[in-house]
């Protein structure tokens, strides 16, 4: 990195010093402290968003991106998608080289215009424009403009002029026109000071500008992107979606608009009625009518997206479902709510964000926040959460993809924000028990039996529920933390309840598990989970640590030794406390057989920057913990009589 740095400045000095710099995309022209550890700098960016009377918009942009080395090179690219509700006016780019000097321009013809569906997707009128210039002179500089008509402004842009980490940014603009009759609102993370507001004739102007933003070195576990560098978010009081109209004055408002679009939608066919009249005959409890409801659902229908226009927010009707035996989230989780409600069960339509890295909802700024619908069921103090979209998970059970979450819940009387549930440590357990037994030449025989639950039983749920007995034993077969092995045996069982439990049971043969030197054994007793986190303690840390994911490990194993020997050198017992989590081993032997007690609890939070050396502390006790050995020896006592 270094070496490359040097190479910049000495082009950029090279290139001032022979006069050529013909243009403002010159290298030379880009501070020196904007080349640190980037791959792109954004020279210039400046974006136009208009809003009009008629609730449609217009967006402008025109960006230049400085190519550094390979790993900027997706920056190269400029996409553009379109649908009904979106065109692309115009598409120009130019190209220029480390001088700044023009090499040419984008031709019509070398625009490609493709089909934005992918592979899940059933109907989807999205289509993209895209180009790149598949440039490797580096640096070279791209140039794009692009005008892009709304129909409607349920979806306003953001602005965050960092895209990445690894780009600087010389300078953007953001700027905003809105009439008097539909207030523009925002929210801003890391913006000094307010836009300037103007008054003009289309009726207010926002700006918000910024200059010489340096690349962000990437740091573990850090808060959301969004919160660690200049972003404003925008929302319209008042939108239009083809022929709905809706507002963002309040959620109960934009939860009214949801709730517009799939009103009168929930009627089924006959046949699907005497289905469920059948199904919860003589049945009492409700929480047993939702769970053979939810069952049926996933029996007779599969997942597919389907994103015509509208329909990207408006469920398809509960007789379609039925008729096709498919739907995507939000037809299926219409589809489940006309089932309960023939039941007379009350459920609750929920629009809510999926997905690991999208857990966090501006609950100030009432707007589209949401790409995914599921549904809940009020049951007194307890709360039955369906993911309509699985045919695999139990009544109840939501996992990592949404839970823990803000969500709008919808009815008649407009929306209403909720949390869904929180799955901490006591849920996501993943509790071993290990029987081995090691063989004078190091080989190991292992068996294990373990208990997965919550959040912890995600991953081996997707594998046995969706792989053959084949693939899964492949998977085991690539994934297991030993040099050379063999899966001998392996089985699963499932209870799929609201807190969802798999129970594993393996047998492994582990060739060369333990290191036989002469008449010494050495053995690392923790077999089958060690951690891989390790820090760099000289690491400087400018962000906030924010760990996520909280689960408890306990680990029991009891390994029978060969004959004959003794310790000669055993671990003290390790006991670790911090506010990032709790950890301790300990380790013995009794009789011919090693004994071994591991549990570690990883919390979760937030934490000042400050704290990190005491982050790097504790990962690497743990890292050196979890692969301490013992030292057995050979006890070799001579024969009798000699």
């Amino acid at each position: 990195m270094r070496n490359r740095f040097i190479l910049l400045i000495c082009l950029a000095t090279l290139i001032s010093l022979a006069g050529m710099a013909q243009s403002s995309y010159a290298v030379v022209a880009i501070p020196e402290a904007l080349l640190k550890n980037a791959s792109v700098i954004k020279r210039t960016e400046d974006i136009r968003y208009e809003i009009t009377e008629g609730n449609k918009a217009s967006f402008y942009q025109k960006v230049a991106y400085t190519i550094l080395d390979e790993q900027g090179d997706r920056w190269a690219t400029h996409a553009e998608w379109y649908d009904k509700l979106r065109s692309v006016e115009s598409f120009e780019g130019s190209l220029y080289d480390a001088s700044g000097k023009k090499i040419r321009s984008i031709k019509k013809g070398e625009i490609k215009d493709v089909s934005g569906n992918d592979d899940a997707s059933l109907a989807d009128d999205n289509r993209v424009k895209w180009h790149s210039f598949f440039y490797k002179v580096y640096p070279f500089t791209v140039e794009y403009e692009t005008e892009i008509r709304f129909k409607g402004t349920m979806f306003s842009p953001d602005w965050i002029p960092q895209q990445k980490g690894a780009m600087s940014v010389q300078h953007s603009r953001l700027t905003v026109l809105s009439p008097v009759s539909n207030p523009l609102r925002y929210k801003m993370f890391n913006y000094k000071g307010e836009p300037v507001v103007a008054e003009v004739k289309q009726g207010k102007s926002y700006t918000w500008e910024v200059k010489d933003l340096p690349a962000i070195k990437e740091e573990f576990a850090t808060p959301s992107w969004h919160e660690i560098t200049t972003s404003v978010f925008l929302a319209t009081e008042k939108f239009v979606l083809e022929d709905y109209q809706g507002s963002n004055a309040s959620w109960k408002d934009f939860g009214k608009f949801v709730y517009d679009l799939k009103k009168e939608r929930d009627e089924l066919p006959e046949e699907v009625k005497q289905k469920v009249r059948q199904l919860t005959s003589g049945v009492t409890e409700d929480k047993e009518k939702v769970r053979r409801l939810y069952e049926y659902m996933q029996q007779n229908t599969r997942y597919i997206s389907i994103q015509l226009g509208v329909g990207g927010w408006q469920p398809f009707d509960a007789k379609y479902v039925a008729s096709k035996r498919y739907g995507d989230c939000k037809a299926l989780s219409n589809y489940m709510f006309a089932l309960l409600k023939e039941a007379g069960i009350r459920s609750v339509y929920t629009v809510i964000g999926s997905g690991n890295d999208n857990d966090y909802l501006m609950v100030d700024l009432p707007s589209s926040q949401f790409n995914h619908a599921i549904l809940f069921v009020p049951q007194g103090k307890d709360t039955v959460w369906l993911e309509c979209t699985s045919q695999t998970n139990g009544a109840g059970y939501l996992g990592g993809n949404t839970g823990n979450r803000y969500a709008l819940a919808v009815d008649e009387n407009g929306g209403a924000l909720v949390r869904t549930p929180h799955y901490g440590m006591n849920e996501n357990l993943q509790i071993r028990s290990i029987k081995a037994t090691l063989a004078e030449d190091g080989t190991l025989l292992v068996k294990s039996n373990t208990h997965y639950s919550g959040m912890q039983q995600d991953n081996i749920h997707g594998l046995i529920n969706n792989l053959s007995k084949d693939k899964v034993k492949e998977y085991l077969h690539e994934e297991l933390d030993f040099a050379t092995y063999d899966v001998n045996q392996f089985n699963y069982s499932q209870d799929k309840s609201i807190l969802p439990v798999i129970d594993e049971t393996l047998e492994i043969t582990v060739s060369n598990y333990a290191t036989v030197t002469g008449k010494r054994l050495f053995i690392v007793p923790n077999i089958m989970n060690k951690t891989y986190r390790k820090l760099s303690a000289t690491d400087e840390r400018k962000y906030d640590i924010d760990l996520g994911f909280e689960y408890k490990d306990v680990d029991s194993v009891e390994i029978e030794l060969p004959k004959g020997y003794e310790p000669e050198a055993m671990p003290q017992p390790v006991s670790i406390s911090s506010q990032f989590g709790k950890y301790s081993n300990t380790v013995k032997l009794a009789g011919n057989k090693l004994i071994y007690y591991r549990s570690i609890e990883q919390y979760s939070g937030r934490f000042p920057a400050k704290t990190y050396p005491d982050l790097v502390k504790y990962y690497d006790a743990v890292y050196k913990a979890d692969r301490s050995r013992v030292v057995l020896v050979r006890n070799e006592q001579p024969l009798k009589g000699f």
